[in-house]
């Protein structure tokens, strides 16, 4: 009966994330997915990046990161920087377009989440708080 219940869970979170992923990109219209939100997302945090290390830190294979990278310098969201000590190196830096988008970007998926959050009880929500702390802890060990 647990496994049932644990097999469902994941069933309906998969489900859920995959009709809010659906629902942000009918919404967010700049031709862009949450692959290439989350690259904004950590140049923003973190500054200029090489393209490796971004693919490891976001579970992406280097080709993958590549094509992310490519449409997002053709939007002029992000710009390939040569390393002055070694032009081999390559790195990836954010705009201030792309800061922007990234922005609205966040600000959408902050809006489709309030939307649907403020549909649930004060109770639900305070359940729902209560299980997202708890599985934070457990994912940060």
């Amino acid at each position: 009966m647990e496994e049932q219940n644990i097999f469902e869970l994941i069933h309906n979170m998969d489900n859920f994330t995959n009709k809010l992923i659906i629902q942000w990109n009918k919404s967010f219209n700049e031709d862009l997915g949450v692959s290439h939100v989350l690259v904004l997302s950590h140049l923003n945090q973190n500054g200029k990046s090489r393209p490796s290390d971004i693919a490891k830190l976001l579970g992406l294979t280097p080709p993958t990161l590549s094509y992310l990278a490519d449409k997002l310098v053709a939007k002029k969201l992000a710009v390939r920087i040569v390393d002055e000590a070694d032009r081999r190196i390559i790195y990836l830096n954010i705009t201030d377009k792309g800061i922007e988008v990234l922005e609205r970007a966040i600000l959408e998926g902050q809006k489709l989440r309030k939307n649907l959050f403020q549909k649930l009880t004060e109770e639900d929500r305070a359940q729902l708080v209560n299980i997202f702390e708890k599985m934070n802890r457990e994912i940060e060990k």
